[in-house]
């Protein structure tokens, strides 16, 4: 299991506490922790590279533990509890060998050896994303909490705060709901997705604080987003399971990716390929290729899924084969689920007023024969 770990393309995180790895060329899914041991207060919340090799994978799970996993190694090897506020996480990332973690609560941390660093940002929380150009500046959002960058190493005050947009056509002020964002590179403009099917972008070098693009999306709060390879244009998943490519030129509607039955949790984008893999509730992960819409895999995990990571290597099926590992791992969680349940023995319920030779025969007995009486003299 150890040696065929790091040619997984895709880790998924399920609200189990498993952490899966699937090989797209040889269909293959292998879960990384055993179904022993599984706990609901460890669900998988949030999950990032720990590294730019990719050798190494933070886990975040609902009991407020940050996990590290090692690709090369194949399983777990270190575990830290970053407690401190109230809610799971709504953000991982790491920056200078130190730990960035931010809960529903608004706390924002810093896990440094040294000294921590922490700040509020605003109860609420649904997202926190860190800007890859910047590895120091991270953008926060959540429900009455709008947009706001931070600078960790001036963490007192945002540098960035955004407006709400104007009051609409009866004069009523827009919720804010900030469900992701994302920073677009070579810029600093960043896109969001509301619980109110909206897509907005912003440019923090503009004097304006209000967004300067929007476009709405379906009739349903969208849950993920993620930049395509060119970023000019952003993939949306909602909570009904639809899933689209909107123009962050133009603001419009491009494509529909589809084959969804349930609420998408987590997309990402590969940085070069034109491919987006994605999974959410109904159990799947589904990997589609951005210009001609075509479902290029779909795998089924068994567990209702949170977070996806797509590995950035590029020439899939030019790799290494490597010898199959055991099936015996990948079945274990169904297979300990199925010797667990009792067996149930059914019985034939026989009716009191049943005919009595239609209950014999029922019973595999031979129907008696009726005496035959005679009408007449």
């Amino acid at each position: 299991m150890a040696s065929s770990a790091r040619w997984n393309h895709v880790w998924v995180g399920s609200e189990t506490g498993i952490l899966k790895g699937v090989n797209l060329r040889r269909r293959q899914a292998t879960n990384y922790v055993a179904a022993s041991a599984l706990r609901r207060d460890e669900g998988v919340c949030a999950m990032c590279w720990g590294d730019p090799s990719e050798s190494e994978i933070l886990v975040g799970c609902l009991d407020r533990s940050v996990k590290l996993f090692s690709t090369e190694k194949g399983k777990f090897t270190e575990s830290r509890q970053c407690l401190g506020g109230a809610g799971s996480f709504c953000g991982l990332a790491v920056h200078d060998s130190s730990i960035i973690t931010c809960v529903e609560s608004g706390l924002l941390k810093v896990w440094r050896d040294a000294e921590n660093v922490e700040t509020q940002v605003g109860a609420g929380v649904c997202c926190m994303r860190q800007n890859p150009a910047q590895p120091q500046c991270v953008g926060t959002g959540g429900k009455e909490n709008a947009l706001k960058v931070w600078d960790l190493h001036q963490p007192e005050e945002p540098i960035f705060r955004a407006k709400n947009v104007r009051n609409d056509w009866l004069n009523l002020r827009v919720p804010v709901w900030e469900r992701d964002l994302q920073f677009l590179p070579g810029s600093e403009k960043i896109v969001t997705c509301t619980g109110h099917h909206q897509v907005r972008l912003y440019d923090p070098s503009s004097p304006q604080r209000r967004p300067v693009l929007e476009a709405t999306y379906g009739e349903y709060p969208l849950t993920a987003l993620s930049l395509t390879p060119a970023a000019d244009s952003v993939v949306v998943g909602s909570s009904h399971g639809d899933m689209a490519v909107i123009d962050l030129r133009q603001g419009r509607l491009v494509k529909c990716l589809k084959g969804f039955a349930g609420s998408v949790r987590s997309v990402q984008c590969h940085p070069t390929l034109p491919l987006v893999a994605s999974c959410g509730l109904d159990r799947f992960l589904r990997v589609h290729n951005i210009e001609d819409k075509r479902l290029v895999h779909k795998v089924y995990l068994k567990s209702r899924l949170n977070c996806v990571l797509l590995t950035s290597r590029e020439k899939w099926e030019d790799e290494e084969p490597e010898p199959a590992a055991p099936q015996a791992d990948v079945k274990e969680e169904e297979d300990e689920l199925w010797d667990g349940m009792e067996t149930v023995a059914t019985k034939t319920v026989l009716k009191r007023n049943m005919d009595p030779q239609v209950r014999e025969t029922q019973l595999g007995k031979r129907p008696k024969k009726q005496k035959r009486t005679s009408a007449g003299p």
